[in-house]
């Protein structure tokens, strides 16, 4: 039998999702924790791997099992394994045909940032701090010129392994709700460190260091190292993939 199972965690203590030789890692725990309840070992494949100190607010992974327990048990049981900063939020059968990695159809990030003169207390684990001012209404226009299919080697990681530098932006979005900033990308699939390159990129023109035409110049010469700097992984978090409705999982999950 397949599974599929939504997963939140805050990634500030953890190096990643990837299950590491070293290290604390998101799927190292999950993996532990399903493992008990199921009374055998259990490998999980999620929907997109995060890094370091990057948050999920429903991440998908899927596994196979022989075990027999209901969905409540496997919510129950997991999360009675599992550390404070990570929970399992629900648990579906699904066909064998279904895939948390290829089965998706876009995948959606938020990254925020807390825009005022004082340092965050409360929220600090999960936003970017920003003194400067920023003209949220100049960075998503100039955001725009990433919708669509590109080549978006300015925004990856050297380090980046994906065969392939083109990637398909549906949307995105910069607006202000009080005192954050949250920027919201939603693509078929991301590069390595691209939403956060993107970010970087995008704050020097919401300072007014840049003009609004300097994201499109990035975007069409593919140079990295002019582009602005990495943002801090913290306030970056992984929402949700998106399924076709056929695979009968929750709304927040279903395209």
């Amino acid at each position: 039998m397949r599974l599929a199972l939504g997963i939140e965690y805050d990634g500030t203590d953890f190096s990643g999702w990837q299950r590491l030789s070293h290290g604390r890692s998101v799927q190292g725990e999950v993996e532990a924790a399903l493992s008990f309840v199921a009374a055998h070992p259990v490998e999980v494949t999620c929907a997109g791997r995060t890094d370091a100190g990057v948050h999920a607010r429903c991440q998908v992974v899927h596994f196979d099992t022989d075990a027999t327990r209901s969905q409540r048990a496997w919510v129950l049981g997991a999360n009675s394994r599992l550390a404070r900063d990570v929970a399992v939020l629900w648990a579906r059968p699904v066909a064998d045909g279904f895939h948390a990695r290829f089965g998706a159809r876009a995948r959606r990030y938020r990254y925020t940032i807390l825009n005022r003169t004082v340092r965050a207390a409360l929220a600090a684990r999960f936003v970017t701090w920003e003194r400067v001012p920023l003209d949220v209404a100049a960075m998503h226009r100039a955001a725009q010129v990433l919708v669509g299919e590109h080549d978006f080697s300015a925004f990856r990681t050297v380090a980046c392994q994906a065969n392939s530098p083109m990637r398909n932006v549906h949307a995105i979005a910069v607006a202000r709700d009080g005192d954050e900033v949250a920027i919201d990308i939603e693509a078929n699939a991301f590069l390595h460190h691209m939403v956060r390159n993107i970010v970087g990129s995008l704050l020097p023109i919401g300072r007014g260091e840049r003009s609004e035409a300097w994201l499109a110049e990035l975007l069409q010469g593919r140079d990295r190292s002019v582009a602005g700097p990495t943002a801090p992984a913290s306030g970056l978090t992984f929402l949700a993939p998106c399924y076709p409705a056929e695979w009968n999982l929750p709304p927040e999950v279903t395209r």
